[in-house]
């Protein structure tokens, strides 16, 4: 990568997050000029609710999609939390409205509803509690039930039921950049690349997990490839996420069929220091559900 292209935004930004006192959260999914030249704070929708908590800056510039901004500004009501570009949406987030909750709830009364992060805040609102893809099956089984609504991510409902006695309830949301991954997909690559270690992120089909070597959220694929340094290694995820490993173990060779997202794809250097410029754009949320949304967040962080 050509570092030098990208010097006259990264020394701005730098510059811009002193002067603001600001901070940047970065998911895994971001391109390598963001996460490793200006993000402050990086991992995936766990790890950035978690480190939100500990935010000591006036301001966080939230380099992912919306409802990680609206997570930020939940667990943060008394700072500025910024998006750089409104239209980072989430296929799944868009899967699903809170109406659909309290119509799922009216059909299945006094199970409870875990409801993963890619969500909007109105939807966490009508929740017991969160999930993400790091902690859905602990979440999951926390609740001591026999039965619990797991919204919206049907492949990653599937895949934590084939992992817990719990009868796993599921709607009919899917990531649009995983659920394009196929078995045939992981066939084609062991024919082409012998001795591939596969791994997959739980909302790929479980046809897809099934017949791949490990699966398990970003921060989990990360740490794997560090703790056993497969020769040759691909990650059925989002396309960044391989770039960014690959930086950290230049002796791991990364084969990249990977799937772009392009609402990720929408922050870029240019507009995050747009955002820090212009403090653009600031992440409001309903007063009516902002209560909700937080109990739902916390209530999974302390799981």
């Amino acid at each position: 990568m050509e570092w030098a292209a990208f010097s006259d935004d990264v020394e701005a930004i730098l510059a811009l997050k002193r002067e603001r006192n600001a901070v940047i959260l970065a998911h895994n999914y971001r391109t390598p000029e963001i996460f490793h030249c200006v993000a402050d704070i990086v991992g995936d929708s766990l790890a950035l609710a978690r480190k939100a908590m500990t935010v000591d800056a006036d301001m966080i510039v939230l380099a992912g999609v919306h409802f990680m901004a609206e997570t930020a500004k939940l667990l943060n009501p008394d700072k500025t939390v910024l998006i750089p570009d409104l239209g980072a949406g989430c296929s799944l987030a868009d899967s699903i409205a809170a109406n659909d909750v309290r119509l799922r709830r009216q059909r299945y009364p006094g199970v409870p509803v875990v409801t993963y992060v890619n969500t909007s805040a109105a939807v966490k609102a009508e929740s017991d509690i969160c999930c993400t893809s790091g902690n859905a099956l602990a979440v999951a089984e926390s609740l001591g039930g026999e039965r619990v609504i797991m919204l919206p991510d049907e492949y990653l409902a599937r895949n934590i039921a084939a992992q817990t006695s719990v009868e796993i309830i599921a709607w009919n949301g899917h990531c649009e950049v995983h659920e394009r991954f196929t078995p045939a997909d992981i066939r084609e690559l062991r024919d082409a690349y012998p001795g591939v270690t596969v791994l997959a992120h739980p909302e790929c089909p479980p046809e897809v997990v099934a017949v791949a070597d490990f699966a398990g959220s970003t921060v989990a694929m990360s740490d794997f490839v560090g703790r056993h340094k497969p020769a040759r290694v691909v990650l059925m995820t989002e396309c960044s996420m391989s770039d960014n490993v690959a930086i950290e173990h230049p002796d791991v060779e990364f084969v990249r069929p990977c799937n772009l997202c392009p609402h990720m794809k929408r922050i870029t250097l240019a507009n995050i220091r747009t955002a820090l410029q212009e403090t653009r754009h600031i992440v409001t949320i309903d007063a009516r559900v902002v209560d909700g949304a937080r109990r739902a967040v916390e209530r999974m962080l302390a799981v």
